[in-house]
């Protein structure tokens, strides 16, 4: 199998930070909106850099939004930031009638996502939030696994032409795809070719899918391994290509079951190729306070769950 570094933990919250930075070199028409998290969405690069283009909106998110849609209309491209549970949950309505309805190319950018965000507790772990992006029509959802991708995401979105939810977190994780690597809305990444079952992995899940594909290994079974960061839209060919192989898939993302990656596959199967599945997700519950580390264990959103389900999904072939 393919063998990945981790070239030290970073955040993904740093790696927007890092892209919105260059952008605002590159780029005059982006324009950044936060709601009094300036430090959280480390947009204080750019702001400091770009002041006349930063605008603290204070905890009004809702008023975020609207603002970020008509800035759109005099051509700039608006990157929004606050925590996820605030970027979607808490202004639904003005996104879908100001931004989804209008098409308004908004880039809504989201921190802080699922249960990772750790001891602030369930009101802040939002983990339907997917759900709620993809189901809006016109809108790009994306969810990145380290630092270098959300760098390169966040440099993608700004060319990308409509709204786009971005979607990253809080913690340090291991940071392994390519540096100023190139990053394609709507292409999975084929991280390791297997033959005996699929694993499809999103966000925070991919790193683990990729120890739960060593561990498999050394048990005799082939794991292919694919990073789904855009969930829409969902790079079908990929997903179905890999089952024909294997026979059998599982789905692992920091994400309620319901309305997340796993459904959006499932479909995908249920309508081209029926295959049996298995999920690795939160099961229809809220978060609660704890380390990240010790709420992806609780929650099973780890290696050990990854495993454990490739082996149930190889018994139902």
């Amino acid at each position: 199998m393919k063998t990945y570094t981790n070239t030290g933990n970073k955040d993904t919250r740093s790696g927007f930070g890092a892209g919105l930075t260059e952008l605002g070199k590159t780029n005059e028409n982006v324009v950044a909106l936060c709601a009094d998290l300036t430090g959280s969405l480390k947009m204080d690069e750019f702001k400091e850099n770009h002041p006349d283009r930063f605008f603290q909106i204070g905890i009004a998110e809702a008023n975020m939004i609207g603002i970020a849609a008509g800035m759109t209309i005099g051509g700039k491209i608006p990157f929004t930031g606050t925590f996820a549970n605030f970027s979607t949950g808490r202004v639904y309505d003005q996104i879908r009638q100001s931004v989804a309805y209008s098409d308004k190319n908004v880039k809504i950018c989201a921190s802080h996502a699922g249960v990772t965000l750790g001891e602030d507790g369930a009101t802040h772990q939002i983990l339907e939030d997917i759900g709620l992006m993809k189901m809006l029509p016109g809108m790009t959802v994306i969810n990145t696994c380290d630092y270098n991708q959300t760098k390169a995401a966040t440099l993608a979105i700004a060319k990308h032409e409509g709204p786009v939810y971005l979607r990253f977190g809080r913690p340090k994780v291991s940071n392994f795809t390519p540096e100023n690597g190139t990053f394609e809305i709507g292409k999975a990444v084929l991280l390791n070719e297997g033959t005996d079952v699929t694993i499809v992995a999103t966000g925070h899940l991919v790193w683990e899918a990729l120890l739960a594909c060593e561990a498999l290994e050394k048990d005799g079974i082939s794991a292919e391994v694919i990073n789904i960061h855009t969930i829409k839209p969902l790079d079908e060919e990929a997903i179905i290509n890999s089952v024909k192989k294997t026979g059998c898939i599982v789905t692992a993302e920091e994400h309620n079951y319901l309305g997340g990656l796993g459904e959006s596959v499932a479909r995908t199967l249920s309508l081209n190729l029926p295959t049996p599945q298995e999920f690795v997700a939160t099961e229809d519950t809220f978060g609660e306070s704890g380390t990240p580390a010790q709420l992806m264990d609780k929650y099973g959103l780890n290696a050990d769950a990854i495993i454990a389900k490739a082996k149930q999904v190889i018994s139902r072939k």
